[in-house]
């Protein structure tokens, strides 16, 4: 496993919460500075109430995404990877310093400027820089201008996305909305140590020890794609099983049932073990009939 160099931000965190594994400030939900599909923001709380851990070890995420999960659990010791490197670099690029929160606010006043001026092509302009040079400055104004916050990656591995034909979308409250994410987002992490790694979910999950939790949460089959993050069932057949036979506990995340079918797959997997659900409404899909709400599981391991 190739780890990307991840220098821990030195002094003690600044973040309102303590230092708890299942987080002192219950009724706080850090948004992470990035979006993405599947964000499971709403769902903190859930989880939050169903991490059953003393912290003793290290927390585990294969598929850490926006990393909205570790912002708010807070562990001590983390081992954090995604398949997407942009992601991993967007958050190490904050963990050692290169993303602030006053660099953040340069940027994307300058960027927001030039996208007022200019609209739609400003914004293709940048996403060609962004696939030429993969700056997570860049990545976080396309993350913020790209149609409904889908990061979207083709077989070449370019970010292809579509602008949001919003040129006025950097208006100074949105930023500074962003850029407190970003500082809140560093807080978390300061004084953690916080291991961040773009690596196959395989290589991830066969870390876990004794006194370890791995939290899972994949890509549903069937459900979006892309070259980052495609996912069939025999990569969640496969992950079954490496769950099943972890020596730590686990929580799996999954959809159990939307307007149209269940998961039954899922129930008869796991019929042995608790699972818990909870139903929200996702907002991401380019029309109002596509925004469903979908009831997600949590198998408890």
């Amino acid at each position: 496993m190739t780890a990307i160099p991840t220098p821990i931000s030195p002094g003690p965190s600044n973040a309102t919460s303590g230092d708890s594994p299942n987080v002192a400030d219950t009724n706080v939900v850090r948004t992470p500075p990035l979006k993405i599909q599947g964000i499971k923001t709403k769902a903190v709380p859930f989880i939050r109430d169903s991490v059953s851990w003393g912290g003793t070890g290290r927390w585990i995420e294969p598929f850490v995404g926006s990393a909205v999960v570790p912002l708010n659990i807070q562990p001590k010791r983390a081992l954090l990877g995604d398949a997407n490197p942009h992601l991993i670099h967007f958050y190490v690029a904050i963990q050692c310093g290169d993303v602030t929160s006053a660099t953040a606010r340069t940027f994307l006043e300058q960027e927001g400027e030039r996208l007022r001026r200019d609209g739609q092509e400003h914004y293709y302009q940048v996403r060609e820089r962004f696939n030429e040079h993969g700056d997570p400055h860049d990545f976080l104004f396309l993350n913020r201008a790209c149609f409904n916050g889908l990061i979207r990656f083709n077989k070449k591995g370019y970010f292809n996305t579509p602008f949001c034909r919003k040129p006025e979308r950097f208006r100074t409250a949105y930023i500074t909305k962003i850029c407190n994410q970003v500082q809140r987002a560093a807080d978390c992490m300061a004084g953690k140590e916080w291991e961040f790694v773009c690596a196959d979910w395989t290589d991830i999950i066969r870390e876990a020890r004794e006194g370890d939790f791995v939290y899972c949460d994949p890509p549903y089959a069937g459900r979006f794609t892309d070259y980052f993050n495609s996912w069939t069932d025999d990569d969640a057949s496969r992950l079954e099983d490496c769950l099943k036979v972890l020596p730590c506990r686990f929580l799996y995340s999954m959809w159990s049932e939307n307007k149209y079918r269940k998961n039954e797959r899922l129930h008869d997997v796991f019929s042995d073990y608790e699972i818990r659900t909870f139903s929200h409404f996702y907002h991401l899909g380019s029309t109002e009939d596509l925004r469903n709400e979908i009831t997600e599981a949590l198998v408890m391991g």
